[in-house]
C-alpha cells in the first residue's frame, strides 16, 4: 500500500496540468480508487484533490513570478480562465497572483509527500475479521458534516434531540451483530475531507428483511467481510486513535483493503458521562 501511495504521488507530479484519474491509476496498481483515496487522506491529512491543488499552485508560483502570460500559466495547470486560476492560487497562497508578481510573495509551498511505513508493534490492535450475511441498520438518520477531531457537535445535537425512551426502544429492536446502540457513518466521501457531508444514523442492526417501523430510517448492508477493532479508554479520543491506527498500522500490514459501505461504532460499555467507553469499530473490507 505504501508503494501504491508513493506511485500515486509520482503520477501527480508528472501530470500537474491534467485531471488525475485515481480510479484508473489505482486499478493499474492492484487496488481500488476508493481504498486509495481513504488511505491517502488518512495518512496525508488531506484529500488527494487538495494535495493536487496545493502542488499545482506551488509549482505554478514560479511561472507567475517569472512574468509569463497568466492565461498561458492557467491553461498549463488545468484551468480554463485566469479567474479560476486566480481563485485556486489565492486559496493556497493567501494572496493574489498579481501581488506575487509585483512583490515576489508571500508564498506557501506544499512539499512533495513521501509515505514511509514504520511499524513499532508497541501498541497491539485488538482486531477480528468476520463474514456477515446481509443485514439492516435502522434508526434515526441525519446529514452532518465530517469532523476529524473531538466530538462532532452536529451528531451530538442529533442524538440529544431523541427522547430518552427512544434509546431504550431502539435497543429492544436490536437482533443481530453489531449488537447494541450503533453510531453509523454512511456515504462518506472517499477523500474524507473535513466538512464534507455524510449520513449519520443512530440506531441498531437487524436481520435482512426485518419489518421496520414506519418512523425509522433504513440502511441496507450487503454481505461481506468486516474487520472489527475493539477500543477502550477516553472517549472519543481512543476511538479516533483507532481510526488513525487502522490506516497507519493495520491496513499496511494485512492483505485487506476497504470496500464501500458504512463504518459502524458499537458502544459496548461506557461511563455515565461518556468520558470513557469500550467500543467496537466496524469497517467493511475485501482481500487486496
Amino acid at each position: 500500500m505504501i508503494d501504491m501511495l508513493n506511485r500515486l504521488v509520482d503520477a501527480v507530479e508528472k501530470n500537474l496540468g491534467d485531471e488525475l484519474d485515481v480510479d484508473r491509476l489505482a486499478a493499474a496498481l492492484g487496488t481500488t480508487g476508493y481504498h486509495a483515496r481513504r488511505m491517502f487522506s488518512s495518512l496525508a491529512g488531506m484529500p488527494v484533490s487538495e494535495y493536487v491543488r496545493r502542488r499545482r499552485m506551488t509549482v505554478a508560483a514560479a511561472d507567475v513570478v517569472g512574468g509569463e502570460d497568466l492565461l498561458t500559466v492557467a491553461v498549463r495547470y488545468g484551468y480554463g480562465s485566469v479567474e479560476a486560476f486566480g481563485r485556486a492560487f489565492r486559496s493556497v497562497h493567501g494572496t493574489s497572483h498579481g501581488d506575487v508578481r509585483r512583490h515576489g510573495g508571500p508564498l506557501r509551498s506544499q512539499p512533495q509527500i513521501r509515505f514511509r511505513l514504520t511499524v513499532e508493534g508497541s501498541t497491539p490492535m485488538d482486531a477480528r475479521i468476520i463474514e456477515r450475511p446481509d443485514f439492516r441498520l435502522i434508526g434515526h438518520a441525519a446529514r452532518v458534516p465530517l469532523v476529524h477531531e473531538g466530538i462532532n457537535p452536529h451528531i451530538q445535537a442529533h442524538i440529544e434531540s431523541l427522547p430518552v425512551a427512544e434509546h431504550a426502544r431502539l435497543k429492544q429492536l436490536s437482533s443481530t451483530e453489531p449488537h447494541g446502540l450503533l453510531q453509523v457513518s454512511d456515504g462518506v466521501d472517499p477523500d474524507a475531507a473535513e466538512g464534507s457531508e455524510l449520513t449519520y444514523l443512530h440506531g441498531v442492526a437487524v436481520a435482512a428483511g426485518t419489518e421496520v417501523p414506519g418512523d425509522l430510517d433504513t440502511i441496507d448492508v450487503g454481505p461481506g467481510a468486516w474487520v472489527v477493532f475493539r477500543t477502550s479508554g477516553a472517549h472519543p479520543a481512543a476511538l479516533q486513535q483507532a481510526y488513525a491506527a487502522s490506516a497507519t498500522e493495520w491496513f499496511p500490514s494485512n492483505p485487506w483493503r476497504l470496500r464501500p459501505g458504512p463504518s459502524i461504532v458499537s458502544v459496548i460499555d461506557r461511563a455515565p458521562d461518556f468520558s470513557t467507553a469500550t467500543c467496537e469499530l466496524w469497517f467493511p473490507i475485501e482481500r487486496s
